[in-house]
């Protein structure tokens, strides 16, 4: 199911840049979304080769990561649960999870720490059962991600790229290192104090001096919003025709710019913003619009 994709480049206006570019992986799937279908693929294969028929993950309950599983898993034939992290609710993206069939555990937040053990309690004896870890984060992940550097046909100074656990951002600075580029990368996590993203970076690929941590551009922490972020969504889409979510995309766009006014990034280099899907992500945030 995961033939070769090529997301495209789209150069952008948006003040004060003359040379902004947006890789749209959100094009790639509008269920497997973005680097959701890059982190998904490799774990797939794995899947395949081991003769594995069920699919085992977590996420919040407006998590895309689950809905891309469930796609992925009924696209593939197969069986797929999810641990929900909290208490029971219904919302569209547990909607669109469950008409793919997956089957939905709500945990409280106590229990979901300790995800290892959950899948055990839960499927030890069910050999056909494969573990996915919140997000996709694994090594195959970091591979699939990879990809998106070697898809790349011009070169640029900086590449951006929003985070949460840090597998995307491990896949891109994998990419730069294996391709010798001198860009730099920067990822601005969407989690308040996550300076521990170096550590879990590192857990798949060895950090460089590629790499740039933002830690300041979580607007509260994680799906949490202020009015001067929402402010930013509603004119750069009124301005660029481009969606942004509020968990991710929204804050590594705003980064970019307040750096840019900043003057860490010249209006004449070359950016490259990944644009990360996860569009999905608007419907649980509805009532701040």
């Amino acid at each position: 199911m995961f033939e070769e994709i090529y997301s495209p480049v789209q150069q952008i206006a948006f003040a004060p840049f003359n040379n902004l570019f947006v890789k749209r992986d959100d094009l790639i799937d509008p269920y497997i979304s973005g680097n959701k279908w890059r982190k998904l693929k490799y774990i797939l294969a794995r899947v395949k080769f081991e003769n594995k028929t069920h699919l085992v993950t977590f996420g919040g309950a407006f998590s895309n990561h689950l809905v891309a599983t469930a796609a992925a898993a009924s696209r593939s034939g197969l069986q797929s649960t999810a641990f929900v992290r909290g208490e029971a609710v219904k919302n569209e993206m547990l909607l669109l999870c469950s008409l793919f069939g997956m089957n939905l555990i709500f945990t409280d937040r106590e229990s979901y720490r300790n995800k290892r053990q959950l899948f055990a309690q839960h499927f030890a004896h069910d050999e056909q059962a494969y573990f996915i870890d919140e997000g996709g984060a694994s090594m195959e992940a970091t591979i699939g991600c990879a990809e998106i550097i070697d898809e790349l046909t011009a070169p640029y100074n900086h590449i951006f790229c929003a985070a949460g656990t840090g597998t995307t951002a491990a896949g891109l600075l994998r990419g730069i290192q294996q391709h010798g580029l001198n860009t730099k990368l920067h990822i601005v996590p969407v989690l308040k104090g996550a300076a521990f993203i170096q550590e879990e970076i590192a857990q798949f690929t060895p950090v460089s001096g590629h790499l740039n941590l933002h830690l300041d551009y979580h607007f509260g922490g994680y799906a949490k919003t202020t009015p001067e972020l929402i402010s930013f969504i509603k004119a750069f889409t009124s301005k660029t025709g481009l969606l942004l979510d509020p968990v991710y995309t929204a804050k590594m766009f705003y980064a970019i710019r307040d750096l840019a006014q900043q003057g860490v990034i010249g209006k004449d280099e070359k950016v490259l913003a990944i644009h990360t899907g996860g569009l999905m992500g608007l419907f649980g945030m509805k009532d701040k619009f």
